[in-house]
């Protein structure tokens, strides 16, 4: 679905079918449609994108050697390496925006030249693509905070825009996603009388957890109101997801083993309860040999590599796994040694190595240099947004049933009757975060909304008060726009 998308970003456009040829049947949306997605991928995954904002950069990995890597752990963002510098350019990020801002405005001309393509298919696409816009503006305004908002296509060069406050683009990002989720599905299996029949021809195999539904309409809401504190929305947003789930086929992965197995295991392959991921996925010959969490952080004994790139330091590991019986990762007090290796190998070496997310092609053995890594990118599931709504319960009164919450998640992992007595429930809730949402591309952005609470790391506080959370914008991009202005963090 979205094979070689990242080489359409590193050539200069152009069309092999004429404009005036396109657009114009049902196979041309479906091709637009599924193009933006992939290009949406592509700018996710363009250098390992999602994991060094997320995972990488002030977070629990450290890095072996390689010198652009402490960098980015490290906030040393004003440096010229190559990585850095790739990372610092939202170029990727609006090609996927402007093909589906060109979607919006021309497939609804589709429907005069081809009665296959029906209102209801052009409105639930456009829907979808409405979604992954706004999606796409969350994610970046999380990077660097004020950007410009373009919801019109352009062929070509983009006009120059200035930077629009981060406010006004994540308001129009959950207004877009409001109007959009009433013409979205639970489910495109058949059944669902806002996605009737096959969808594209094609069956519920084909599109589960890949496209826009309500569910992952709601969970991106949610997000968005958790980054501006707004806990009271993040509560309703929730509470539409848990009561409604169900109808999307979404279901918890309560069994830790499943989570984190290489071959048929959750991130090997699409699946409903990923709520929205961008696959990888092996039987529809995807994989990619460089720009995914994988290629850091597998060494010996699951691949042929000597030494991960990155690695999680054991005394971080003791610290945060410090749960009896955690099946991610605990240590039996007789031996010394780990009851399981479902998050870690190789744990008593000096390296150990972070195996949790470990999808070679179909999950089987390494297959050395040309290794293909179809480990799915995934923005959330339903761990993670029980874990999102604790934090919302907390912040709104509601400390019971945040307990819950949090207390299902550990039992799911095999932690006995967890306790919360005396404890600091926004501590509990942002350690499990970190337990269970390992290398999953969160660590950063929840120490951001950790300290908007807890206002407790002068450091960190001084990088959210002074911007210096935000990513400094690439030269390139600045001397092609004189309108925009740097990131006043990174202007010393």
């Amino acid at each position: 679905m979205f094979a070689s998308c990242n080489n359409f970003l590193d050539v200069r456009p152009s069309r092999l079918v004429k404009e005036d040829r396109y657009w114009r049947s049902i196979e041309d949306a479906r091709s637009a449609l599924i193009g933006a997605y992939g290009l949406s991928r592509a700018a996710l995954s363009e250098n390992a994108a999602f994991w060094m904002y997320g995972e990488f950069r002030m977070g629990d990995f450290v890095a072996t050697s390689r010198t652009d890597l402490k960098s980015i752990i490290n906030n040393n963002l004003g440096v010229s390496f190559p990585l850095v510098q790739k990372l610092k350019n939202w170029r990727a990020f609006y090609a996927a925006i402007n093909s589906i801002n060109l979607f919006i405005e021309r497939s609804p001309g589709i429907k005069e030249l081809d009665a296959y393509y029906t209102d209801i298919n052009n409105r639930l696409d456009i829907a979808q693509m409405r979604c992954l816009r706004a999606f796409l503006y969350f994610y970046m305004s999380r990077i660097w905070g004020d950007v410009p908002l373009i919801t019109s296509s352009y062929d070509g060069e983009f006009p120059q825009f200035e930077r629009t406050p981060q406010a006004t683009v994540l308001a129009f990002a959950e207004k877009e996603i409001v109007e959009a989720a009433l013409d979205l599905p639970f489910i495109y299996n058949g059944t669902d009388p806002q996605s009737p029949g096959d969808y594209y021809n094609e069956g519920y195999g084909r599109w589960r957890g890949t496209i826009f539904n309500k569910i992952s309409a709601y969970s991106v809401l949610a997000h968005i109101a958790a980054w501006q504190q707004q806990y009271d929305r993040v509560m309703s947003y929730t509470q539409f997801i848990f009561d409604n789930y169900d109808y999307a086929n979404i279901s918890f992965t309560n069994l830790t083993e499943n989570l984190t197995k290489g071959k048929d295991g959750f991130f090997s392959q699409s699946s409903p309860s990923q709520i929205l991921n961008f696959a990888f996925d092996y039987q529809s010959a995807e994989g990619t040999l460089a720009g995914h969490l994988q290629e850091f952080t597998l060494a010996a004994p699951i691949t042929s590599k000597l030494l991960p790139d990155v690695y999680m330091p054991r005394d971080t590991i003791l610290k945060y796994f410090n749960q009896p019986n955690d099946e991610r990762f605990s240590i039996d007090l007789t031996t010394g040694y780990p009851k399981t290796d479902y998050y870690f190998s190789n744990y008593n070496t000096n390296i150990p190595v972070f195996s949790k997310i470990k999808v070679i092609e179909d999950g089987g053995e390494d297959k050395g240099a040309f290794r293909l890594n179809n480990a799915t990118l995934m923005f959330t599931r339903m761990e993670e947004l029980s874990l999102l709504r604790a934090e919302a319960a907390v912040q709104t009164g509601d400390r019971g049933e945040a307990e819950l919450l949090v207390s299902n998640v550990m039992k799911s992992r095999g932690i006995i009757n967890p306790s919360f007595k005396g404890k600091d429930m926004i501590d509990e809730i942002f350690a499990e975060r970190r337990r269970e949402l390992a290398g999953e591309g969160w660590r950063f952005f929840d120490q951001i909304r950790y300290q908007k609470i807890k206002k407790n790391n002068p450091d960190m506080m001084t990088l959210i008060n002074s911007g210096g959370i935000y990513w400094p914008i690439a030269d390139e991009v600045l001397k092609s726009n004189p309108k925009l202005t740097q990131n006043a963090y990174w202007l010393n």
